[in-house]
């Protein structure tokens, strides 16, 4: 094995000294540069003494100088005779063929780095490690907007539908971005699986499947700067020979399949450095980069954790997962944590049906972070159901983020604000969320933030009241809650949201919910409850009556704003009283609220859904009464159209709509006023010319008469007018009974009593 150390000859010292005047560096500062905490081995270098020979040729890179012409090496070989040139000193010339050197030693790492990167250690309720190869993903980056883009769309503040991460121009296989890049800076959000994907990028290496020439190295950056800390050598190549000295590979050997880019390096967590050592670990890894610029290089950082550009990496963002990513995660998910194989199918089929249905919108919205993803799994899993009060599990993942997630892997990084409690933390989130929602913003400045934030802090004991102070704190949590927490991000520059809606919903929602004191409370369920009619407030108001000891109140308070849509338009409260006349005049067997409801729907949208909610026995089959008179709306309908616009095609459909009396049960009198009816009707016999004729002279006055028959044999008007306005206005009376009702049946802390008054009184107007 090699010498590990080398000192300086005489000539050499001499060119080391010209060198480092002319940088005009103290010792102290060249020790920093070369990853040292003390200026020993500085000293003995330029002192021609032995120090250890990485640090010799760190110490030489940073003076810009070939370490062989400052080195005291050995007398070269005889020449051989049969060389015409004379060979100049090289590793290589010592050093075994690199091919068998890379093929010897991927040997003998391979099982080091199946050990480290082979399993994935889940912190949730499924706690056995699952081999990486059985629920990898791949994985895909995206290429960002503009800040310009950024900002030509922040219109999509009046869209929930779209989310934050249709805004990217590109999405590429992060595989592909690596073969493409030899330096790549990675970056993620929390839980993004920047760290799964190294591990799989080495394991994928190791196995010959990807860049099967090289040998990887997977550092953990925050291990590294222990293990830095107590040798006192900060430099990479300092690192590799500790590292590789266990394989006995000496120095040179080491060099060699660096020089040769014979090695493909691996650093995970530079976010995860202590802040004392970022600077010296950006210096070590920008100096190593450039000096073997031959090797392949992937970073990953979290997304607003980089403070450092790297010269020659490429920057890219690991996208969220698509739906098919969805799929298949969750697919080989279950299929690894069952015991049988057709079991893990048969419970990720559940998942993935289950997380279709219309009421886990926002599950759907989580489970795009692996992390997320990962926990609702294993909810899941317990129970093959989701949570009935999805703030339990938006709380769980909140804890994921802010504590869990970096507490598992031994990781303290409260250090910008550790003077915040874990509950200051959330209720200044909370601030946050509900200061925003409230605007209406899903996108919100910098400055505004910051000013939020320090509204905040001047409301805690022995708060600053310096205005200057307050901002620099704002700033510094900022900061802290982007890149610890990745629940803020930054979306462009100064332009900030929430890495989830989810998230500021339920934040919101708490918010409100942790009101001091019940007057408080019962204001902002007020406030809340004015909000109903408005689908983007939807999902707060479910959180915020899942979150309450007793959502009567909040359900009361809904009632009555449902009910003041209508009231200052006395035609639209005359068609509520129509409807709840003729419900009573019929003898069905049907809740009364149902019946109204499907009046309700016959007269303005024909949406049976409300009433199916209500009593589900109407989608059985409808009683006579009510088949009659959907079957006359229809019929009435097709007339109408008729008279405007007289087509044979419609003729023939309004033939087949006046067949319902074969089927349904009319009193005699209207059977026989019908029947006169249709005897009135053009003969089809005498053609289509005459059909269309009769239609264009004579049809508005056969409707007229057909209006009048239903309304003497049915007791109420067909033909309700309502003009764009009152129709807009029913509409989002309509939808808002709907929401009322599925706030009803979420399962919340409600009374009997409560619950069963607001049911009966369902499209009636309270008094």
């Amino acid at each position: 094995m090699a010498k590990r150390s080398l000192k300086a000859s005489p000539p050499g010292i001499d060119k080391a000294k010209k060198a480092f005047e002319r940088t005009g560096w103290t010792q102290e500062y060249l020790a920093a540069e070369v990853g040292l905490s003390t200026r020993q081995s500085v000293w003995k270098f330029f002192s021609g003494k032995p120090i250890e020979r990485h640090i010799f040729i760190d110490l030489c890179f940073q003076l810009s100088l070939d370490w062989q012409d400052i080195a005291d090496l050995p007398p070269l070989p005889p020449r051989d005779k049969s060389l015409t040139e004379q060979p100049t000193f090289s590793v290589a010339v010592t050093a075994p063929n690199s091919n068998q050197l890379v093929t010897q030693v991927r040997s003998q790492v391979s099982g080091q780095i199946k050990a480290q990167c082979g399993t994935i250690q889940s912190f949730f309720e499924f706690a056995q490690p699952l081999a990486l190869d059985n629920i990898y993903t791949n994985q895909n980056v995206l290429t960002r907007l503009s800040n310009q883009r950024w900002l030509e769309i922040s219109d999509l503040q009046n869209s929930r539908q779209r989310t934050l991460r249709d805004l990217t121009i590109e999405t590429i296989p992060a595989l592909e971005a690596v073969n493409n890049h030899q330096k790549l800076m990675l970056l993620g959000k929390p839980g993004a699986g920047k760290t799964t994907f190294l591990q799989h990028l080495a394991l994928e290496c190791i196995q010959g499947n990807f860049k099967a020439d090289c040998i990887p190295i997977f550092i953990f950056l925050r291990t590294f700067v222990v293990q830095a800390k107590e040798c006192q050598d900060f430099s990479l190549l300092g690192y590799l020979e500790r590292f590789w000295h266990n394989y006995n590979l000496s120095l040179e050997q080491i060099t060699t399949l660096l020089q040769q880019g014979k090695v493909l390096i691996l650093l995970d967590g530079l976010d995860e450095i202590p802040p004392e050592y970022e600077q010296l670990i950006f210096q070590q890894i920008q100096q190593f980069s450039q000096l073997y610029y031959q090797n392949s290089f992937v970073i990953t950082c979290r997304l607003a954790g980089q403070q450092y550009r790297f010269n020659g990496f490429t920057y890219v963002e690991l996208a969220d997962f698509n739906p098919t990513q969805v799929e298949i995660f969750a697919q080989r998910w279950f299929i690894a944590t069952s015991q049988e194989f057709k079991t893990g199918q048969h419970k990720a089929q559940q998942f993935l049906e289950q997380l279709q249905h219309k009421n886990n919108r926002a599950i759907r919205e989580l489970v795009t972070t692996p992390i997320l993803l990962n926990l609702i799994c294993s909810v899941f899993q317990e129970r093959l159901s989701f949570p009935d009060k999805r703030a339990r599990l938006y709380q769980e993942g909140l804890d994921i983020l802010l504590v869990r997630w970096d507490r598992s892997r031994g990781i303290k990084r409260d250090r910008a604000y550790n003077n915040l409690a874990l509950a200051d933390k959330i209720k200044l989130l909370s601030q946050i969320a509900a200061v925003n929602f409230e605007q209406g913003n899903y996108f919100f400045e910098t400055d505004q933030l910051l000013q939020t934030i320090a509204d905040y802090l001047a409301t805690l004991p022995d708060a600053h009241n310096d205005p200057e102070t307050l901002r620099l704190d704002s700033k510094a949590i900022l900061r802290a809650i982007e890149v610890q927490h990745g629940l803020l991000i930054e979306r462009a520059r100064g332009i900030y949201s929430f890495s989830h809606l989810t998230f500021q919903e339920y934040l919101t929602a708490r918010k409100i919910v942790s009101s001091r004191n019940s007057e408080e409370l019962h204001h902002a369920l007020q406030q809340l409850a004015t909000q109903i009619a408005n689908p983007q407030w939807r999902e707060v108001i479910l959180l915020t009556a899942s979150m309450l000891p007793n959502a009567d109140y909040l359900m009361q308070q809904l009632k009555i704003q449902v009910d003041a849509l209508l009231k200052e338009d006395s035609q639209l409260q005359g068609f509520l009283q129509f409807i709840d006349r003729k419900t009573k005049a019929l003898s069905v067997p049907y809740k009364p609220a149902a019946v109204r409801a499907f009046y309700f729907s016959l007269f303005h949208n024909r949406d049976l859904n409300l009433a199916i909610a209500l009593d589900p026995q109407l989608a059985k089959g409808l009683a006579n009464d009510l088949a009659l008179d959907l079957a006359l709306e229809r019929a009435f309908d097709l007339a109408l159209s008729l008279v405007k616009n007289p087509e044979i095609k419609q003729i023939l459909n309004f033939s087949f709509a006046l067949e319902f009396e074969s089927n349904l049960i009319l009193s005699p009198d209207m059977k026989q006023a019908l029947d006169s009816l249709k005897q009135k009707l053009p003969d089809p016999a005498k053609g289509k010319e005459h059909l269309l004729t009769w239609w264009s002279t004579n049809g508005e006055d056969w409707v007229n008469k057909f209006r009048q028959g239903i309304d003497r044999y049915r007791y109420y008007s067909i033909d309700w007018k309502f003009n764009a306005d009152r129709q807009e206005l029913l509409h989002k009376y309509y939808k808002s009974s709907q929401f009322l009702l599925q706030c009803l049946d979420s399962n919340f802390n409600l009374t009997f009593t409560i619950r069963k008054t607001i049911e009966d009184t369902f499209l009636i107007l309270s008094n």
